[in-house]
């Protein structure tokens, strides 16, 4: 595969979040973030049909204010740690920024799906959900 090759990715939804400001948002979901809103794009609107309150889901999603030129940085900010390249740390920036979050629907009203915790920003494109899976579902 070629460097150069291009890839188009299609959002499917965006976060609607009381989360406005990343450098305030937790690092991780289970951080204390809040539960947010999924607003799915009314053409995807069937492809949440079977989901269910209580499901648990990992959504992926585009940091699109993450730098996508940074291939090193401090783990967690922390600038007593030595600079570390970002495929082996959870930093937002990266050469893709695309973030995974697990998190449990908590309500779903048409088109929107309640979920958390989650630690992505208000307006965060959501680019595919897929239902997490345990041992026991392997759909």
């Amino acid at each position: 595969m070629s460097a150069t090759q291009q890839f188009t990715l299609y959002p499917i939804g965006v976060i609607r979040s009381p989360l406005t400001d990343r450098s305030l948002a937790p690092m991780q979901g289970y951080e204390g973030a809040p539960d947010a809103w999924l607003e799915v794009n009314p053409s995807f609107i069937e492809a949440i049909n079977g989901l269910a309150v209580g499901d648990e889901l990992i959504l992926i999603t585009w940091l699109h204010l993450s730098g996508r030129d940074i291939l090193k940085v401090h783990p967690r900010g922390d600038l007593t740690q030595p600079l570390t390249g970002v495929f082996a740390t959870r930093s937002p920036n990266r050469p893709n920024p695309l973030g995974l979050h697990r998190v449990t629907v908590r309500e779903i009203l048409g088109n929107r799906l309640k979920v958390g915790p989650l630690e992505a920003i208000d307006g965060t494109p959501v680019v595919d959900v897929k239902i997490a899976l345990d041992q026991s579902n392997d759909s």
